[in-house]
């Protein structure tokens, strides 16, 4: 990886939170870089750290030691950053094209000049029609593909995502899968993914870093050798099993 690919490095990243009871040591140490247009996802037992570690890289959180450096003749991280959380997080009083246009209005752009972008981006993630609805006339899984929509529309290089698709059914899931890969593949935005799950790891990403329990570290990386555009019969094959099972070994270790 040559340093002009990267898009960010995050280097001994360390997270302290001072409890009533002392301190609890989320993040022990974690370095990695993150190259432009890449698809990374991040694995690890649950409360190692993971979600944290994505709430400093947007800057939602404060880190303890450490450094996020940004190549700033690429993108501001100050406004082109996109956060996809566990839940769409929609108001449901705002019909689902306000909800898209919310970075807008927070960024204080000019509303009537992102409206057609909004559209456009409703139909990308399968939504055209559904503009004018309110968040609870849709199901779980279009409220999500309206929290993808709202990530996008300040066209931000760097997309953070941390575990979009927890809450949903398995059919759901894999659906928003596919929907994630063909987005990503039209949009070619970086991504940093967290997920529980292995499979959906591999399945998505062009590398899989894994962390280790809390205090967490960065305990195997994978490149993730396979053929896109990925369809589900990918997951029958050897070479995608393999990569699921060097994970979890990797896991299963720690």
């Amino acid at each position: 990886m040559s340093e002009k690919d990267v898009l960010l490095s995050i280097q001994k990243l360390r997270k302290v939170y001072k409890t009533r009871n002392g301190e609890l040591e989320a993040i022990g140490q974690v370095s990695f870089d993150v190259k432009n247009q890449e698809f990374v996802s991040i694995v690890g037992p649950s409360g190692c750290g993971k979600s944290t570690l994505l709430r400093i890289v947007a800057g939602l959180l404060d880190k303890t030691e450490g450094e996020i450096i940004v190549d700033k003749s690429k993108f501001n991280p100050d406004k082109e950053v996109g956060f996809v959380f566990q839940k769409a997080l929609l108001l449901d009083w705002r019909k689902i094209i306000d909800n898209v246009l919310l970075p807008i209005e927070i960024l204080k752009l000019d509303k009537k000049k992102y409206t057609n972008r909004a559209m456009e981006l409703l139909d990308m993630v399968g939504l055209k029609g559904f503009e004018n609805r309110y968040p609870n006339e849709l199901s779980g899984g279009m409220q999500q593909r309206v929290s993808i929509a709202r990530a996008l529309i300040h066209d931000p290089k760097l997309i953070l995502m941390d575990e979009p698709f927890g809450a949903l059914d398995a059919i759901t899931r894999e659906k928003m899968n596919l929907e994630l890969m063909r987005i990503w593949s039209e949009s070619q935005k970086t991504v940093l993914f967290i997920t529980h799950e292995i499979a959906e790891a591999v399945f998505l990403s062009d590398r899989v870093i894994v962390l280790s329990a809390r205090p967490s570290r960065q305990v195997g990386s994978f490149d993730i050798d396979l053929p896109r555009p990925r369809n589900i019969e990918l997951k029958t094959t050897s070479e995608f099993n393999k990569y699921v099972i060097d994970v979890y070994k990797t896991l299963e270790v720690q």
